[in-house]
């Protein structure tokens, strides 16, 4: 027993009767900081917080007994009650108990961006969910600045980069192609000479021009050689944040970021040896090339998985639903300037390449199980990681 503020013996609480846990409720429908919205099995709302009313432009009188697939919108909406009768039906957690980011719509249309976490609760023989709702609007505002803001620094970079490659390529080119010009030249002057002996001069500026040619030959292998080979810092990453964060960044850059993705990390994979910037690059292409693929699909999933393959490789996965590869553009899919889509370069599936080559892993691309298309690359696991 304790003592009250005047001094007196406290009375001990005694378990609440009804009135008081439903006053309590009320009072935190009233001031929970996040939007909190409660449902029933069947996905009627049942309890509507003062912030959610903030967020979503709806009194708790409008939308109480309505259901909560519209406050959102895509295909998680049309696809909300499914998924709370596979969970009841499975247990599958699509949400439940792990949360995620997903797109809401406001009373007047508009949609935002939130991240929402469910909690579920079993009354009797019947579930009821709590989502807690948090508006990410101006963080992802600021985000999305941040990275176009870094954007165009790379931009800068690359394009002040391309212009000294340019300048010291035609540099190093203009003397050899000069000569093979004068080469050519002299030798079409000669033949209009009389006389065998300017035979064997016109034999020597041919072999000239000639050298020259192949020295030019030389300067773009050796460039070429230098690009493609790039240089890594790599170092012991775990690969499920790695991919965890990969994904985020692609989805959050994407219009169809409600497609659902599934990631599935193998618990012996742990770590590999890698630059993480680069290898994140990778994923990021790989599932934007994924999330395009699927703009037709009508129940479109991406799946990512990482396990352990042969010869101390982490093999990770990319795969998707859509309607596969094209057999005309499979055997020619990683080769420069080769694309399918009308405003693409054809050079994102090449540089995924010879970053993971470089990586000392392989990539290629094939059918996935379920009809799709699956990209599957390597990398090398950390030894030290795995033997500890």
């Amino acid at each position: 027993m304790t003592d009250s503020a005047d001094g007196s013996a406290a009375t001990p609480l005694s378990a609440p009767d009804l009135a008081t846990l439903q006053s309590h409720f009320v009072s935190i429908l009233e001031s929970v900081p996040d939007g909190m919205i409660v449902i029933d099995e069947t996905g009627l709302i049942l309890a509507f917080s003062k912030a959610a009313e903030l967020l979503f432009g709806y009194t708790a009188k409008e939308i109480i007994g309505r259901n909560v697939r519209e406050l959102m919108a895509g295909r998680d909406e049309i696809n909300h009650d499914q998924y709370l009768r596979n969970y009841l039906d499975t247990g599958e957690r699509r949400i439940i108990g792990i949360g995620r980011v997903v797109t809401a719509r406001r009373s007047d249309g508009t949609l935002f961006t939130i991240d929402l976490k469910i909690g579920e609760a079993k009354i009797g023989d019947h579930w009821l969910f709590t989502a807690f709702v948090r508006d990410l609007t101006d963080q992802r505002r600021a985000e999305m600045r941040m990275r176009e803001m870094q954007s165009e620094l790379v931009h800068f970079s690359r394009l002040s980069a391309v212009g000294t490659m340019a300048s010291a390529l035609a540099h190093e080119l203009n003397q050899p192609l000069t000569a093979v010009a004068n080469y050519l030249e002299a030798g079409r002057d000669l033949l209009d000479l009389p006389g065998d002996d300017k035979r064997e001069i016109l034999r020597e500026a041919l072999d000239e021009g000639a050298r020259q040619a192949v020295r030019a030959g030389d300067i773009v292998r050796k460039l070429r050689g230098y690009v493609s080979r790039g240089e890594i810092d790599a170092r012991s990453v775990e690969i499920g944040p790695l991919l965890d964060d990969a994904t985020a960044l692609a989805r959050m850059s994407m219009s169809s970021s409600d497609i659902p993705v599934v990631l599935r990390i193998a618990p012996d994979v742990g770590w590999v040896l890698a630059d993480p910037i680069q290898v994140q690059q990778v994923v990021i292409n790989l599932v934007r090339n994924a999330q395009e693929a699927l703009a037709s699909t009508a129940s479109p999933k991406i799946q990512i998985g990482a396990q352990l393959g042969a010869n101390g490789l982490v093999a990770i996965s990319i795969c998707d639903n859509g309607p596969g590869l094209d057999p005309d553009v499979k055997n020619t899919l990683f080769k420069p300037f080769t694309t399918s889509k009308s405003g693409g370069m054809g050079l994102g599936l090449s540089i995924c390449q010879t970053i993971v080559e470089a990586h000392g892993g392989t990539i290629c691309a094939d059918l996935a199980p379920d009809g799709g298309t699956c990209f599957r690359f390597t990398l090398r696991s950390d030894p030290a990681i795995h033997t500890s």
